[in-house]
């Protein structure tokens, strides 16, 4: 049914124009009519309040995470046969409308550059609330905890790195022997051997003495070669 044959007072559906006329002169529509007049502002807040339960049941079946046009949602409203239509609440345009929910926090509006507003429901249910506190509680104790053992390991290092430089093992402490055996680039290896004057008096710092034994028999060998040059030249 044409939204212009509709009468929302009376919740009727008309067929056509004439229909729609005898309508509104038949005594059931006047005596609507003269309820309204009686109290215009309640009627008007009962069907906006309708309209909104309408548009935001079905918007919260598309799910917290589902981006849609405003106006799929108004067409999925208005295809029920007996809905509560637009033009019966406070709110003239669906922009208007759209703009009432995102600033009421039920909805997160936005407009894209062609001028199309989209919409994504919020739950505002009490119990989703809590839980939703309650877990960014919990995320933000477990990262004031994540911190504070962070600190305290930073604590332990600088700590143990001061306890190191007091005693001569920090960064910057080196020892006599390290800079003894520290070689600059391009600096030779000078090696040093014995010379020719000290191998002609067969003296080898590099090599011990022989010992008093080995001097004694050689010196007995010496003397037993002597007595047998002498004997051989008797005979």
């Amino acid at each position: 049914t044409k939204l212009r044959w509709y009468c929302q007072l009376c919740e009727k559906a008309c067929r056509d124009e004439n229909g729609y006329k005898c309508h509104l002169s038949s005594e059931s529509h006047l005596r609507q009519v003269r309820v309204f007049a009686e109290k215009p502002k309640q009627f008007i807040e009962f069907y906006s309040k309708e309209f909104e339960d309408a548009f935001m049941e079905v918007l919260r079946r598309k799910g917290e995470n589902v981006r849609s046009k405003a106006k799929a949602i108004w067409h999925e409203v208005i295809a029920e046969r007996h809905h509560i239509h637009l033009n019966a609440t406070r709110w003239l345009t669906l922009t208007e409308f759209v703009k009432h929910l995102g600033k009421e926090g039920f909805a997160e509006v936005d407009m894209d550059d062609e001028g199309v507003y989209h919409i994504r429901y919020i739950n505002r249910d009490p119990e989703v609330l809590k839980r939703k506190e309650a877990l960014a509680r919990k995320e933000k104790m477990d990262l004031d905890d994540a911190e504070r053992a962070a600190k305290m390991v930073e604590n332990q290092i600088k700590e143990a790195q001061k306890q190191l430089a007091g005693r001569g093992f920090g960064k910057d402490a080196t020892t006599e022997e390290q800079k003894m055996l520290k070689r600059e680039e391009g600096d030779k290896v000078k090696v040093e051997l014995a010379g020719p004057a000290l191998a002609a008096k067969g003296k080898n710092p590099a090599l011990p003495p022989p010992p008093a034994s080995l001097l004694e028999l050689d010196e007995d060998e010496e003397g037993g070669r002597g007595k047998k040059r002498e004997e051989g030249r008797e005979s």
